[in-house]
């Protein structure tokens, strides 16, 4: 599970039968601070999570497919929560 930021929406007409109804967001990775981490990622909405949102997001096949309640969808990555707030202490 990681980190991210939602920076953008994705609207795509034509899709496969397993992403009906699902919302597309692109992420930006972030660290624990919120700096930016690797590139953009595109990621299946299953919170109803906003554009400029911190999300807590699934990067594994399998488990964010799971986690969308869609078994055998191809994804990739999936936003399973929003973040109130991080709390760190050293």
């Amino acid at each position: 599970m990681q980190m991210a930021r939602v920076v953008g929406n994705v609207v795509s007409t034509q899709k496969h039968g397993k992403f009906e109804g699902a919302k597309l967001m692109l992420v930006q990775p972030e660290t624990p601070s919120g700096e930016p981490r690797g590139p953009v990622l595109l990621a299946v909405d299953s919170v109803g999570a906003g554009v400029h949102e911190r999300v807590l997001v699934v990067i594994e096949g399998r488990a964010a497919g799971e986690a969308l309640g869609r078994k055998g969808a191809p994804v990739d990555a999936a936003i399973i929560g929003i973040i109130d707030h991080v709390d760190m202490h050293e």
